[in-house]
């Protein structure tokens, strides 16, 4: 879908669907954004020191230039700062840093011109998308350093995306007969000083995540039947007497893809067994019980830090302020990433929570003395020379550990830069990586775990399980064969990642 950018408010949702963009060619519109840069242009010709457009920038900021080698600066600006490294950003990573970083300059309070965002709109639906090192900013003064890759690629420099190759700017501009744009008086500026990368990371990390815990309360959902859990604890009341809207949202998904089943107990039959079976507790594991509250509070962290990084997006988050209107400059820090960082580093703690209580899980379905009848590692063949999904449970453990590590706060290590200009930084884009890096290894995980649910239900011999469930099943088995005699298992974990991400066990 096409987001229109008209200066008005953008829903997150509606950001992460699209897949193209159509900037508003009213002329109330392009009168709103020109009037800025009109203002600005004017001042700059008056003689007057303006940050960033007749200075230098940073502790630089008492050097004084004219109007004319206000141009060569815009110019040099994202020049000195093609230094970053690392790993590049995704093709859809950088398609959504692009078209965040537009939605906030169509504000109209950057002193942008509208021909810039007419090459922005070009350069989204055209997907000439620029190739960016996703290390080098610290988040404050906004992404400078990957942001720079942005407007080098404006004006025809570096490299970008295209057509699934990564080719050289200026090559592509020549191809499709597209001029290099020259940068007006704060241009560059406007353009590298903002927060589009780390939240173009969070954007497609949370939608990402958002896939992944789909995914994984049908996971839930399956042991809850497949361990003859009880469902009471699903049960509405339960989340009615304590209302965090996450924890209601969590039981309600649960009961109901557990719907149809024949596997579950009721708080009435547990007390009925109680006396007849020597091995029933009356109530389940908390990994098993408390699953609404352990996750409750990560979806209501996830619904706070997407309304977070929605409000960012649709910011004027760069420096100075320029208010064409009533023709007044403001010198401020809207470009700290203070909240994009705070919600990116809440996430990683929530993600840690998701990877332990998960191993936690799975721990409980491959162990006979808890699993209640599913046997030794969930082995299908009775020969003691197979070994079922003992390594797995390794492996999943294993990769518990290396999510949990990465919790540290991000935004705590802010690094004085820049002659002690910025000596107190945000750190957002270096949190949104750290969320980002842990993602795979919750994947691989639940990857895991859903080939040893499809196991439990070949144990299970299939009967009694909730009609969900059965989908769950079928779409697995019609990518990974049951484990019968040892084999290698990393391709089979592949495929079900590629499942999970797809959204197709949601």
């Amino acid at each position: 879908m096409k987001v229109n950018v008209t200066g008005e408010h953008i829903a997150l949702d509606e950001i992460a669907k699209a897949n193209g963009v159509e900037l508003s060619a009213t002329k109330e519109f392009q009168a709103k954004v020109n009037k800025a840069h009109d203002f600005l242009v004017g001042e700059i010709k008056s003689g007057k020191p303006i940050y960033g457009v007749t200075t230098g920038y940073g502790e630089s900021g008492k050097n004084y230039l004219l109007y004319d080698e206000a141009k060569i600066l815009q110019i040099n600006l994202f020049r000195f700062h093609g230094c970053g490294v690392g790993r590049n950003l995704s093709e859809e990573e950088s398609f959504y840093m692009t078209l965040i970083r537009m939605i906030s300059l169509s504000k109209g309070y950057s002193g942008i011109s509208y021909n810039l965002l007419k090459r922005l709109e070009l350069m989204v639906n055209e997907r000439i998308l620029p190739v960016v090192p996703e290390q080098g900013s610290v988040g404050a003064s906004g992404d400078l350093t990957p942001l720079s890759y942005l407007a080098a690629a404006i004006a025809g420099e570096r490299e970008v995306f295209y057509q699934g190759k990564i080719r050289k700017t200026a090559d592509v501009y020549k191809e499709l007969n597209i001029e290099p744009y020259i940068m007006q008086p704060k241009e560059t500026l406007a353009i590298m000083n903002g927060t589009a990368t780390m939240s173009a990371i969070a954007t497609h990390s949370m939608k990402r995540f958002e896939t992944f815990m789909g995914a994984y309360t049908s996971f839930i959902a399956g042991i809850f039947e497949l361990l003859n859990a009880d469902d009471t604890p699903l049960q509405p009341l339960v989340h009615e007497v304590k209302p965090f809207e996450g924890q209601i949202s969590i039981a309600k998904e649960i009961l109901a893809k557990i719907e149809g089943t024949k596997l579950t107990h009721s708080r009435e039959e547990r007390y009925d067994d109680f006396f007849n079976e020597d091995s029933l507790n009356i109530q389940d594991r908390y990994s098993i019980r408390c699953t609404p509250q352990v996750l409750g509070v990560v979806m209501d962290n996830l619904t706070m830090s997407k309304k977070w990084v929605e409000t960012e997006i649709n910011a004027v988050n760069d420096n100075p302020v320029i208010d064409g209107e009533n023709e007044k400059i403001y010198t401020t820090g809207n470009f700290y990433g203070g909240y994009v960082a705070h919600a990116m580093d809440t996430l990683r703690i929530s993600v840690a929570n998701v990877a332990d209580l998960l191993d936690k899980q799975f721990a409980i379905l491959v162990d006979h003395k808890y699993n209640r009848g599913l046997g030794e590692n969930l082995k299908l063949s009775d020969k003691n020379y197979f070994h079922g999904f003992k390594a797995m449970q390794i492996t999943l453990s294993s990769l518990s550990a290396d999510v949990m590590m990465n919790i540290t706060p991000a935004s705590v290590f802010s690094r004085p830069t820049e002659s002690m200009n910025q000596d107190k930084v945000s750190m957002g884009t270096t949190a949104a990586i750290h969320f980002k890096n842990q993602l795979p290894n919750l994947e691989n995980m639940l990857a895991i775990a859903m080939m040893g649910l499809a196991q439990a239900v070949d144990i299970r011999e299939k009967k009694g399980i909730s009609p969900h469930l059965e989908k769950v099943y079928n779409t697995l088995r019609e990518e990974i064969e049951p484990l019968v005699e040892d084999r290698r298992m990393d391709f089979d974990i592949a495929k079900v990642v590629d499942l999970i991400r797809s959204g197709k066990l949601g």
